[in-house]
């Protein structure tokens, strides 16, 4: 036997039972995650899913948080992610004061951010008056649930984007700069392809986040209704039984959205060989 495989089975016999202490407490956690989602998925065999995701209100709100997730997603994504490079690379004056503001709407709880972006675009602000004036309302509309979304989970990519432009090597980006690319163009070809992973598992988390909010969607924009508002809607008219089949909808885009994850993680960087 050589060295090198003597080696690695010492690693692999010792690594063993240091494993079982984390194994069996992460264990706990793994079993705290699946017991809801069995027993929940146990309610489904007396619920006529499919009758009740075709009444109208339940289309709607499938419809509504298909169509202001992925835009609250863009939008989180065409400023969040140069945010992020900004705050991986550079130093500057208030920049602890970014990060502070950055993390913010992930430590508030949801409804006090709604009760937050109501001071600031409710219909009796300015801001507020002046959309609604030109029949652009940022509250009770469509346009209120992409800034409740917004407000809630850009920053996710936020965060994901700076670790992942953390972790590539500057001297890349400097010698793409040596060779006479500016940094728009070594942002575009260098930086971003090399933390494309995180980057693009911050942006599905983002948009998991986004289909999922509730409390401050709830406070900015009651209607139009989207699945998780709908769902406490039909969970007060009647109860547990109600919200199962919408409830189902929302846990399979989100299992498609860690696929989604999963997916990005594992496929080849452009270039790898």
């Amino acid at each position: 036997m050589s060295l090198a495989n003597r080696a690695a089975r010492s690693i692999t016999t010792r690594d063993v039972p240091e494993l079982v202490v984390p194994g069996l407490l992460g264990g706990i956690l793994v079993g705290s995650f699946l017991l809801p989602f069995v027993t929940f998925l146990g309610r489904t065999g007396s619920t006529p899913v499919l009758e009740t995701l075709a009444r109208p209100t339940s289309r709607a709100a499938i419809r509504h948080s298909l169509l202001t997730a992925p835009v609250s997603t863009a939008i989180a994504t065409v400023f969040g992610v140069p945010l992020g490079y900004v705050l991986a690379r550079g130093s500057f004056r208030g920049k602890r004061l970014v990060e502070a503001l950055v993390v913010l709407p992930l430590v508030v709880p949801p409804v006090v951010g709604g009760a937050m972006l109501l001071t600031a675009v409710g219909r009796v602000t300015p801001i507020g008056r002046v959309a609604a004036g030109l029949g652009v309302p940022l509250t009770d509309s469509l346009v209120g649930v992409v800034l409740a979304q917004t407000f809630v989970a850009a920053p996710f990519v936020v965060i994901t984007a700076r670790a992942g432009f953390g972790a590539v090597d500057e001297r890349l980006e400097q010698a793409s700069r040596s060779l006479g690319y500016g940094p728009i163009a070594t942002f575009w070809n260098v930086s971003l392809p090399l933390a494309r992973r995180t980057v693009v598992a911050g942006i599905v988390l983002t948009f998991a986040r986004a289909i999922g909010e509730f409390g401050a969607t709830m406070m900015v924009a009651y209607a139009p209704r989207t699945i998780p508002t709908q769902i406490w809607v039909a969970f007060i008219a009647g109860g547990l039984d109600d919200i199962v089949p919408l409830a189902l909808a929302l846990v399979a885009i989100t299992l498609l959205v860690v696929a989604a994850i999963q997916r990005s993680a594992h496929a080849p960087a452009v270039g790898d060989g």
